[in-house]
């Protein structure tokens, strides 16, 4: 993966600041209303969020690692860029308004969410930093379409390390949309629900999706 995908993973997750208000909105209001949390406090549950991403990225970056390293490196390579590149133009479509383009990923994810969802219960209501970042840390594993998206292209990091780079890009890249959305809830929320603001955040998520697809056309030398 070029260091270009660390900015692209970053703006994916500023320009899904739609999808992210409407997974994490919930629980970030419940958290500002648990103790009329301010900056200290969202900051704390978002760098544990960011955290788990990281996490994640790291796995993927190992699996996709070893996939690599196996017989025929080149079209587990090619297979690897196609799902990163798909799962972005899922994620585009759904910006613009297909909504069951990410279902089928949040799905699957359901099994190790129903693990952990009991658990966030011991930190709400949250009144404290040392609650808010285990909250943040439990939270970063809630199926997301948007986060396994972003999880798509960490597989094609090459190692542990620079998959866990990239989820980190993702994940600071979400991070305008999150904390303002603690803050001032009621007026991002109308803004990010604008047609206007949708269309043009799924076009260009689209356009990422469909240009790696250009990449991937022209190394395998179809084009």
């Amino acid at each position: 993966m070029p260091d270009s995908g660390f900015l692209a993973l970053f703006l994916v997750g500023l320009l899904g600041g739609t999808h992210c208000v409407g997974m994490c909105g919930g629980i970030v209001s419940a958290m500002s209303m648990g103790g009329g949390a301010g900056w200290g406090m969202h900051l704390a549950y978002n760098s544990g969020r960011i955290l788990s991403y990281a996490a994640a990225g790291a796995i993927a970056g190992a699996l996709g690692a070893a996939s690599m390293g196996l017989e025929g490196q080149v079209p587990a390579r090619m297979v690897l860029y196609f799902i990163a590149n798909l799962m972005l133009v899922a994620l585009g479509l759904y910006l613009l308004g297909v909504s069951g383009a990410l279902a089928f990923t949040e799905r699957a994810g359901q099994a190790l969410w129903r693990h952990l969802q009991p658990l966030t219960r011991r930190f709400l209501p949250v009144r404290s930093m040392s609650q808010a970042f285990p909250l943040g840390m439990l939270w970063g594993w809630l199926p997301c379409g948007l986060v396994y998206s972003a999880l798509a292209s960490a597989l094609t990091a090459g190692s542990a390390e620079r998959g866990a780079l990239m989820m980190l890009a993702f994940g600071l890249g979400t991070l305008p949309n999150l904390l303002l959305a603690g803050l001032v809830l009621a007026r991002l929320n109308e803004f990010v629900r604008r047609p206007v603001v949708r269309t043009i955040s799924g076009l260009l998520v689209l356009g990422f999706g469909l240009y790696g697809f250009f990449g991937l056309a022209r190394l395998s030398g179809w084009l």
